[in-house]
């Protein structure tokens, strides 16, 4: 059941095309006023989610609210009070940029709004003069960014929003959704993008094959991976390869590097002082540590697979 502390809230879901499955029990909170990041590769499920959230496809079993309704059957009074940025933007070719701005708020008529959206259009360098057909993929993203960041609503939602950005245009957008975060909106992010996602979001949810494997805040996140030690020593660091919850260690002329679980990190510490350790330092684990945990084995069997295709081609040629 849908709390009111959640503004989407997915059990259980499940989405079946004819005989492929696309999601498989999957579940996610969406808390209010906070940036929920939703984590994974291309054809995880990612998008599939967020069309049964914005009432376009659904599902096949599961329980989905959306502030507190059913997007299938309230999917009207949903997009009222949400805002949306897809991945991938089509617009009406003949309409200029402004035209279609102004066909993406039609709900939002103040002077505030007006004015947010000609904020926008400044600070994304957008010219809205020009024809959607003359623009690119990164300013047809601008176009649908403006007009949901002009809105004044309860919630967003952004499928690979900084798609087609250039690195100026995504910090311009990290800044957005961060005065955002601080003025205590809500906002599901999904992206691949991991420095995106652990610059903005509060909390993450991974989802993998269809499955959440993982959810919670960055800080609950980071205790289930390895934390990276590299420390200058003058003794032999044999009594760090003793230690349970020490791996990978490798020493080479005086330095020292090794993975360290977080519970046994307390451990560690009395042995390196022991070992006069300099120059020591800590580093916690990334978004990238826990999405190569879920991901490694399949991106390495996909990069094998692709090498194997490469030379298959190669050798067709030769």
């Amino acid at each position: 059941m849908t709390t009111p502390d959640s503004a989407i809230s997915i059990h259980d879901l499940t989405k079946t095309f004819g005989s492929s499955t696309a999601l498989d029990g999957f579940s996610l909170e969406v808390p209010v006023g906070e940036v929920t990041g939703f984590l994974g590769p291309n054809g995880a499920g990612k998008s599939t989610t967020i069309r049964i959230v914005l009432g376009l496809l659904r599902a096949t079993s599961g329980r989905v609210t959306v502030l507190g309704m059913d997007p299938w059957g309230r999917a009207v009074q949903i997009h009222r009070r949400l805002a949306y940025v897809p991945g991938d933007t089509s617009l009406w070719p003949s309409l200029t940029g402004g035209e279609a701005i102004d066909v993406l708020t039609r709900f939002e008529r103040s002077a505030a709004s007006r004015a947010r959206r000609e904020e926008l259009i400044e600070r994304f360098e957008l010219d809205p003069t020009k024809r959607c057909r003359t623009y690119s993929k990164g300013n047809r993203q601008k176009v649908s960014l403006i007009a949901a960041l002009s809105r004044d609503v309860d919630l967003y939602v952004m499928d690979e929003p900084t798609s087609g950005l250039d690195p100026l245009m995504e910090a311009i957008f990290t800044d957005e959704v961060s005065a955002l975060r601080a003025a205590g909106r809500t906002v599901l992010l999904s992206s691949h993008i991991l420095a995106e996602v652990e610059k903005l979001c509060d909390r993450v949810t991974i989802i993998r094959s269809g499955t959440d494997v993982e959810s919670g805040t960055l800080a609950e996140l980071r205790h289930l991976t390895r934390s990276t030690v590299s420390v200058v020593l003058d003794g032999d660091p044999q009594p760090l390869r003793d230690l349970r919850g020490v791996h990978d260690l490798v020493a080479e002329a005086g330095r020292v590097r090794f993975d360290v679980d977080d519970a046994a990190l307390h451990d560690v510490l009395p042995v390196l002082t022991a070992l006069d350790a300099r120059s020591l330092t800590i580093t916690p684990p990334s978004l990238e540590d826990l999405f190569l945990r879920h991901y490694g084995e399949d991106l390495s069997t996909s990069t094998a697979g692709a090498s194997a295709a490469g030379a298959a081609a190669a050798g067709a040629r030769s």
